[in-house]
């Protein structure tokens, strides 16, 4: 099995028209994602062509939705619309929205993530993600599709080069799903929805979660685990030269004073159980072990 994503997803492109949406547009579609319509307001009538085929515009995600029975959408659309864009898609209620855009004001985030939590029917993941895949199924965003087939491992990881890495590393084991959720202050879907999801898939036999400096999601993430995970948990977690006050890569990645560091993370996983690495290269070897 696999997480929130497969085969039967019927993926709406959201920003569809633009240069990055058209771009991983093709790329999904190459990868056997089922891309079902694009949604661009006042292009609605118009299409987009992919490898001959057209792949009909809509003014909305409702309009899409009730033509083609889609199912789940990925945003591309600039920060300053992404919000419209999102609560367009939670009100149509596809089950999942995964939004790759980055830089997108933390209150409209905290809008749109307070929106999903409301409806009860869309799994919001992002903003400023890679997406997700499960290979050999499906997969939307940007994450590379070439680099790990499917298999035994769970993977969440705030960071998208450190997903695409791990993804490399154990490419021989392979992956029921990886999760890219983001790494603003605020995001819809977190290291513990994950955990929890993974717990209960039957085809996940071992959970990577990759952390990095700032807020306490890891140490939330470590208190789940403890009481609510019985597979094998490996870490890591990015950041532990971070200087304090400086915000590093990701909007969210910053420490303050003794909170959000890359140790304290690391104690808080390890006092739950779940077996660290020092380096992605490390984790990597631990879960290879974690699996024999």
């Amino acid at each position: 099995m696999s997480i929130w994503l497969d085969q039967r997803a019927k993926v709406i492109v959201q920003g569809m028209t633009g240069g990055e949406g058209r771009k991983h547009t093709q790329r999904m579609i190459g990868a056997g994602t089922r891309i079902v319509a694009g949604v661009t307001p006042g292009k609605g009538g118009q299409s987009v062509v992919f490898e001959e085929d057209p792949v009909s515009v809509y003014d909305s995600v409702a309009e899409a939705k009730e033509a083609t029975g889609a199912n789940t959408s990925v945003i591309f659309v600039p920060a300053a619309h992404t919000a419209k864009a999102v609560l367009d898609a939670i009100e149509a209620e596809l089950e999942l929205v995964v939004v790759i855009t980055e830089g997108v004001a933390v209150r409209d985030t905290a809008e749109f993530v307070a929106a999903a939590k409301r409806s009860g029917k869309t799994r919001l993941i992002g903003p400023n993600c890679p997406g997700l895949i499960s290979p050999g199924k499906s997969n939307v965003g940007i994450i590379p599709p070439n680099i790990a087939g499917p298999g035994p491992i769970g993977l969440v990881s705030k960071s998208g080069t450190l997903t695409y890495q791990m993804m490399f590393e154990l490419r021989d084991l392979g992956f029921s799903s990886a999760v890219g959720i983001g790494g603003d202050p605020v995001n819809g879907t977190s290291h513990i929805d994950a955990l929890e999801a993974f717990e209960a898939d039957p085809q996940t036999e071992a959970i990577v979660l990759i952390g990095e400096i700032g807020g306490d999601a890891e140490e939330r993430a470590a208190a789940f685990i403890a009481e609510h995970v019985t597979k094998p948990v490996i870490g890591y977690v990015a950041g532990f030269t971070a200087p304090t006050g400086k915000t590093m890569g990701h909007a969210g990645a910053i420490v303050t004073g003794s909170s959000g560091t890359a140790a304290a993370k690391k104690v808080a996983l390890e006092a739950a159980g779940v077996r660290v690495g020092r380096t992605p290269s490390e984790t990597a070897v631990l879960a290879r072990a974690a699996l024999r």
